[in-house]
């Protein structure tokens, strides 16, 4: 055949060994693109989601239903980021949660080094919160400076994306191909978590790169992600908070 003649063949039997970090990372593809056009706040408005809440819920979002797309932020991430691993890790792979990094147990004597690396950052963080391009971009909520119930209902569904972030990366791709290509999997992962941050001020996409390699070895020393869910919600908002009070709202809010 012409394709023979033209390449050489290439064996494509699958090793029984390949047969997990196959599944991981065409889960992870699939669920990365769902969540992309269907998950993000934008699709709470391309969808019309937030007619529906202004007509029939806006008492529950503290009257204004714009905040309405950070929480379906938050639990989408929850859904295809933690509940749509979690059904392929048991249903389909036959593992235990706990071999994806989902398990408290062994994690509290970890707590103060995610603790100084906090510590490490804020600094970091009083400094880039003054630049132009933090302060347009943060905090992702528009009526954030207003404080009120809906500025912690915005906190709240953002932390919960985190939550998403930390069991999708840390948890089901480094653990999910560590077996398989041991360290070369923290960089494997690195890769798709820093193009999320794409759309973000520049230091914070390069920045992504160092955090991912960072909190990708530490959920493998630790065994666990949950400690880097602490640590990523802490630093989101600390910055949200810092912006705040470079712009004079910070009292609205606390």
């Amino acid at each position: 055949m012409l394709l023979d003649r033209l390449a050489p063949r290439v064996d494509l039997a699958i090793d029984p060994e390949d047969r997990e970090p196959i599944v991981v990372l065409l889960t992870a593809t699939v669920l990365l693109v769902v969540f992309y056009y269907w998950g993000r706040p934008g699709f709470y408005y391309d969808g019309d989601i937030v007619g529906w809440v202004r007509a029939n819920a806006s008492g529950l979002v503290g009257g204004d239903p714009t905040v309405g797309a950070y929480l379906w932020w938050g639990a989408t991430s929850l859904v295809l980021r933690v509940l749509a691993p979690l059904l392929v890790i048991v249903a389909l792979l036959r593992r235990s949660p706990a071999d994806f990094g989902f398990r408290f147990r062994g994690t509290l004597r970890h707590l103060p080094v995610y603790g100084g690396l906090y510590l490490a950052m804020l600094p970091i963080l009083v400094i880039v919160s003054g630049t132009e391009s933090f302060l347009a971009y943060y905090p992702f909520y528009d009526n954030a400076a207003r404080g009120g119930l809906t500025f912690w209902l915005y906190e709240f569904g953002y932390a919960l994306q985190f939550v998403g972030v930390e069991a999708f990366f840390r948890g089901f791709l480094t653990f999910g191909l560590y077996r398989r290509f041991g360290i070369i999997a923290v960089v494997v992962m690195t890769i798709p978590y820093t193009m999320i941050h794409f759309a973000k001020p520049a230091p914070e996409a390069f920045a992504a790169i160092v955090a991912g390699l960072v909190l990708g070895v530490m959920a493998l020393r630790s065994k666990s992600f949950v400690p880097g869910i602490a640590l990523h919600v802490a630093v989101a908002i600390t910055m949200d908070l810092l912006v705040l009070w470079r712009v004079g709202a910070l009292g609205n809010v606390l």
